[in-house]
C-alpha cells in the first residue's frame, strides 16, 4: 500500500507501514538506523550494480583504504571495518581475486602483508567515489542545504561515541 505524501509538520504523527504501527521501534533510534541502512545499501547495491565492488559490506571501504594508504596492513583494515581478522581476510581475498588489490610482504616486517592497489583498482575506486557523492547529493536530496552539515555532524559524533563505547 502506497505511504501517503509526509507533511513538513508530521515529524511528531505516529509511524504507520502499510497500515502497521511499529510498537516500541517508533522510538527506538535503532530501528531507524537499521531501515535507514538498508534504504542508503540497496541505493548504493544498485548505483554500483555494474562494478565489481557491488554488493556485500566492506569491500568499499577496504579498496578506499588501500588506494589511499599504500601498504596499509590488514589489520588496519580490520580495525577500521569493526570485523574479526578472518572477515577482513575474506573481503581483501576478494579484491585480490578480482585483480583489485595486491599483497606483499611488509617491509619493516617479514610476518605482515602489505596491501597495495592495483591500476585497476585505482580506477575502480575514483569510480566509487563519483558514485558516492552522486548518491549524497541525489539520495538524500530532501536534506535541506542548511540541515546538512548539522546532521552529518551529528552523525560522525554519533559514530565516533559509538567506536569508543564498542572498543
Amino acid at each position: 500500500m502506497p505511504q501517503p505524501a509526509l507533511r513538513d509538520d508530521a515529524e511528531d504523527d505516529p509511524i504507520v507501514i502499510a497500515g502497521y504501527r511499529i510498537d516500541v521501534l517508533e522510538g527506538a533510534f535503532s530501528w531507524y538506523i537499521r531501515s535507514i541502512n538498508s534504504f542508503v545499501s540497496q541505493d548504493l547495491d544498485q548505483r554500483m550494480r555494474h562494478l565489481d565492488i557491488a554488493k556485500g559490506k566492506g569491500k568499499i571501504t577496504a579498496l578506499l583504504l588501500i588506494d589511499d594508504y599504500p601498504g596499509i596492513r590488514p589489520s588496519a583494515i580490520a580495525e577500521v571495518l569493526m570485523r574479526d581478522r578472518p572477515a577482513t581476510g575474506r573481503i581483501i581475498d576478494r579484491l585480490v581475486t578480482a585483480g583489485l588489490v595486491e599483497r606483499a610482504v611488509a617491509a619493516d616486517d617479514q610476518r605482515a602483508q602489505a596491501l597495495r592497489i592495483t591500476p585497476a583498482g585505482h580506477d575502480l575506486a575514483e569510480t566509487v567515489r563519483g558514485i558516492v557523492r552522486a548518491q549524497e547529493r541525489e539520495f538524500f536530496d530532501f536534506i535541506a542545504p542548511e540541515d546538512r552539515a548539522p546532521f552529518l555532524r551529528i552523525l560522525k559524533r554519533t559514530y565516533m561515541r559509538m567506536r569508543q563505547k564498542w572498543e
